[in-house]
């Protein structure tokens, strides 16, 4: 009993190290040509929507210690676009000002092609740039499979996520014609490390509950990260 208490206690201690930050997140969102404009204003504000959800403002603020959040959008393979650089939140107006530039940002691109390992390879390169911090993870949002240059599993090869979790938000799986293996796409070839997961919007429409979902389910698993070592398996 004692020593399962010690354990827990040991993972929380291990979460606050001399970092300053507990994760580094960096949302990547699909503009390609198959998003027309009506889909990218959905997606655009879905993301600026949940990002103030009153459960995600939560989960964000579930410690003392702040998120790093970086968001950029993606399309051919080199038509990636800065839409907010690296932001400590350290407080629920930081979340507010970013939703707000999320939600009056301007699309860049819309007619290149999809280029997923170009969009992880970039992703993997912001890291680098991140403030330190005890975890880094990358979201990537699309509404397809790659399509131009090499994949994520190349991506992966070449560029250093050995300590990177990537996860996905797989929209229009249930309707997009030719699409029918998306979700087995994500899951078998984008998303990437300990504890990955996929999260599904079946329309644009509902893009700002999967984020939702999604950015809850994240924000939290790096609390729990220090855990598994010391609980009992089976």
């Amino acid at each position: 009993m004692w020593s399962r208490v010690a354990c827990l206690l040991g993972g929380v201690f291990l979460a606050h190290p001399a970092q300053a930050c507990r994760l580094a997140l960096v949302l990547a969102m699909d503009v390609s040509s198959s998003v027309d404009a009506t889909e990218d204003a959905l997606q655009r504000q879905g993301l600026a929507r949940a990002l103030i959800d009153p459960a995600v403002m939560e989960a964000f603020f579930a410690t003392d210690d702040p998120v790093a959040l970086n968001v950029f959008e993606w399309s051919g393979r080199y038509n990636q676009a800065q839409l907010a650089d690296w932001t400590l939140i350290r407080s629920p107006a930081d979340l507010t000002a970013l939703s707000q530039r999320i939600a009056t940002s301007r699309r860049s691109h819309n007619d290149f092609p999809t280029a997923l390992g170009y969009a992880l390879g970039y992703a993997a390169g912001l890291l680098q740039t991140a403030p330190a911090c005890l975890f880094q993870t990358v979201d990537v949002a699309g509404d397809g499979i790659n399509n131009e240059g090499f994949g994520p599993e190349e991506a992966y090869t070449a560029f250093p996520f050995d300590d990177v979790t990537v996860n996905g938000l797989v929209v229009n799986a249930a309707d997009v014609a030719g699409e029918v293996g998306l979700i087995p796409y994500y899951r078998d070839h984008v998303i990437h490390g300990p504890a990955a997961f996929i999260e599904i919007a079946s329309h644009f429409d509902d893009y700002a509950e999967a984020m939702r979902r999604k950015l809850i389910r994240e924000l939290g698993a790096p609390m729990l990260g220090g855990l598994p070592a010391c609980l009992p398996r089976g």
